[in-house]
């Protein structure tokens, strides 16, 4: 006998006329013209909410679920409805920019469920996520591992709906400060959801979670950073900004369609671990002797290059700090702005509004500075405005993405330089990369033996000048362990190797006839300046990294 289950079928019933009532919607929403959405499940900005009371919003048959500033994003049940119209309108009056989406009654009714949330939430700026809490700062302080921060997660996953999102979402982004994570990565795979940062440039997996709550973090992350809720098949990219005490620290948000879902990656921009001082990067005395007496001239382009997450920006910053000084005007052109500098003008760049590096070196000159700095040189009339500003009495400096310091000259030849011009232009040409630092607690000392032995050996007989060399050990190299002050990766923090490539006679000359890396290189030999190579391997030797994390980051066996 076939047993009937009444409440079953009363709920596949609700689940039909649900489902009916959304696709209707859908189907109004191209009529209309407006963009369909379910705001049953998504996260609603609670300062949105203030933006209308409670009682208007219901007799209006609309509700506000997001805030950027006067930007408002408005769900309406029916744009054609004369108290609709009226209240979009009051808005529009009240200064406010409404962008309108079509949504079921079931959304509005979920949505105004939300008010009676209002009493006790803390309120947020719109386009800002304030941690300033004294719950967030606690997580912030507490969060002493990585261990931690899935713990945190975890407690937070037992909370009912309404009010673990933005709390999960405000411990990943504390997690992520505490750890001093670069970046948080949230990746969807078939059957969970991964969760990464970013520490010392490497990877570290932290915590899997459900789909669900990954949808609803999702929807949060692109609600604060101003991207489109309803577009799930293309690239986005938006920002929004930690407050955090006294300081403002800024995350750039990319969400990129996936396999299973959008994967996004939060990039954290803390202004603590881009402002190093020029002496703390990890440059060789001998050379930032010479990187000293170039930015104290009046003109001339110092380029720093590498590919990305080098530290190059970090550097640019650093003679930034070394030069400033109340008797000059500097003026900066950067993309984003990573750390604000007093009695600095900077600016930056947006692409979509048409203000480029170009347009802004451009305006730059107008404002007459004394030092530029470009974030980038990327296309010929940038290289060709900062070259003339360098010998025209500017101190100019900036990026280009080359793999060494020799590539510099050939790579501004190929966007369209004079190569006469170009080398009365470069003061200096520095390329570097970024190796992790072993934790000094628990690093390990070994013999060098065998190839290893054999491959350190070739690059200290490289160097020219043998007082690089003289009073360094030759026979022990350090390993990574893992302990808890270092979250059992065996490396703390990172530093800087570089090499330099001073523009003399010599490099005029080759620039001049033959401006290939090699000839460069060649011509460049009896300045003596370290290679990346060189400068890895010493650092090496001398406990700071280790040789499996330089052949990470660089071609140890080639050069």
């Amino acid at each position: 006998m076939v047993q009937f289950n009444e409440e079953r079928q009363e709920k596949r019933v609700r689940d039909l006329r649900r489902d009916e009532e959304e696709q209707l919607t859908e189907i109004l929403s191209k009529k209309y013209g407006l963009p369909y959405l379910d705001l049953t499940n998504a996260p609603i900005n609670r300062d949105a909410l203030r933006v209308i009371t409670q009682e208007k919003a219901r007799m209006a048959k609309l509700t506000v679920f997001n805030i950027i500033d006067k930007n408002i994003s408005v769900a309406v049940q029916s744009p054609s409805l004369s108290v609709t119209k009226e209240a979009l309108q009051e808005l529009t009056d009240r200064g406010y920019r409404p962008e309108v989406f079509l949504v079921s009654s079931r959304s509005l009714e979920s949505t105004w469920e939300r008010y009676k949330d209002l009493s006790y939430s803390f309120e947020t700026k719109g386009g800002a996520l304030d941690i300033s809490n004294e719950e967030i700062l606690e997580a912030v302080k507490s969060v002493k591992h990585i261990q931690d921060v899935k713990g945190l997660i975890e407690n937070v996953l037992a909370m009912k709906k309404g009010f673990r999102i933005s709390r999960i979402l405000e411990i990943i982004l504390a997690g992520a400060l505490a750890t001093k994570a670069s970046d948080v990565h949230l990746e969807a795979e078939e059957t969970y959801v991964r969760l990464r940062y970013r520490l010392d440039g490497v990877l570290v997996d932290i915590l899997t979670f459900d789909h669900e709550t990954f949808g609803l973090l999702l929807s949060r992350v692109k609600l604060i950073s101003g991207l489109k809720l309803n577009i799930k098949k293309t690239a986005q990219d938006g920002r929004f900004t930690i407050k955090m005490g006294i300081e403002d620290i800024e995350v750039r948000t990319s969400v990129l369609p996936g396999a299973y879902n959008e994967a996004v990656v939060l990039r954290v921009l803390n202004p603590k671990s881009i402002a190093v001082p020029l002496e703390e990067l990890g440059i060789h005395p001998r050379l930032l002797a010479i990187l000293d007496h170039e930015i104290k001239k009046p003109n001339g382009m110092i380029l720093t290059t590498g590919p990305t997450g080098s530290g190059k920006t970090t550097t640019l910053y650093a003679f930034l700090k070394k030069v400033h000084t109340p008797q000059i005007k500097i003026i900066t052109i950067e993309n984003p702005i990573e750390y604000h500098i007093p009695g600095i003008v900077q600016t930056q760049t947006d692409t979509e509004k048409g203000y480029t590096f170009l347009e802004g070196l451009r305006s730059a000159l107008r404002q007459d500075p004394d030092v530029i700095m470009v974030g980038e040189i990327r296309d010929r009339e940038t290289a060709e405005i900062a070259i003339n500003s360098s010998l025209t009495g500017h101190l100019v400096f900036s990026t280009l993405h080359t793999n060494n310091a020799a590539g510099a000259y050939p790579r501004l030849i190929d966007l369209g330089a004079n190569p006469k011009v170009l080398t009365s232009s470069i003061a200096i040409s520095m390329a570097q990369r970024l190796v992790r630092k072993l934790c000094t607690t628990c690093r390990k000392a070994v013999t060098l033996v065998g190839e290893e032995k054999k491959l350190v050996e070739d690059v200290l007989g490289s160097i020219r000048d043998k007082s690089y060399i003289k009073g360094i050990q030759k026979e022990t190299v350090w390993e990574h362990q893992g302990c808890e002050k270092c979250n059992f990766t065996g490396f703390k923090g990172r530093v800087g190797i570089f090499e330099a490539i001073v523009t003399d006679e010599e490099i005029e000359r080759v620039v001049r006839e033959n401006p290939s890396e090699r000839e460069i290189k060649k011509a460049a030999e009896h300045q003596d300046l370290l290679s990346i190579r060189q400068d890895g391997v010493l650092k090496v030797l001398t406990g700071i990294t280790s040789l499996e994390e330089l052949k990470r980051v660089v071609d140890v066996d080639y050069e």
